[in-house]
């Protein structure tokens, strides 16, 4: 149990039998009446996002988050195998679990893997990856006032906007939360 003034970002709730992760979070005293914590939490497991509004110093559950560092092994078609860095232990975790995450990954790849009683929840990936251009159109540069940008299949073969100068074979910097390109990479 935890005091919602005691409320940080990532952390989990246990609300009615469902967990919850906190995205953001604000104290608030309006001019009459108690303190508040207004919330946005999102559903660990279906990622809806709602907002609540908690009375100060109310206690609330903190759920037991385990986060595992574990290696990305494959796909077998039907789940992702991941391997726990510590244990070696292999564990199959369903696309639905995966996520978005999914179009950043490469084997033998690092990732974070929270688990609750045994369950995996979700996974997480460093902020940015580097991975390289599969192919990419060569950029034709125009009369535009502004810089332009091209489509460019990753790897993985996720897609994103590139620079028209980028060209087929080059390694690019990609934010894994957003999914835009972030630089090229220099070696």
């Amino acid at each position: 149990m935890a005091s919602t003034n005691d409320l940080k970002n990532g952390m989990v709730l246990n609300l009615d039998g469902q967990l919850w992760s906190v995205v953001w979070f604000q104290h608030h005293k309006p001019g009459k009446g108690g303190a508040v914590m207004r919330t946005k939490l999102k559903n660990v497991l279906s990622g809806k996002v709602v907002d609540k509004t908690f009375n100060a110093d109310v206690k609330v559950e903190v759920a037991n988050v385990d986060k595992r560092d574990m290696t990305y092994l494959y796909n077998d078609g039907g789940s992702y195998v991941f391997m726990d860095s510590s244990t070696y232990e292999q564990v199959s975790i369903t696309p639905e679990v995966v996520g978005d995450a999914s179009h950043f990954l490469l084997e033998n790849q690092d990732a974070i893997v929270a688990v609750h009683e045994d369950l995996p929840l979700y996974v997480e990936l460093p902020a940015s990856v580097e991975l390289t251009v599969e192919y990419t159109e060569p950029g034709l540069q125009g009369d535009r006032s502004t810089g332009g940008t091209k489509p460019a299949k990753l790897e993985t073969g996720y897609t994103i906007n590139v620079p028209l100068f980028l060209t087929t074979g080059e390694k690019v910097k990609v934010d894994t939360r957003t999914g835009d390109y972030l630089g090229r990479v220099t070696s």
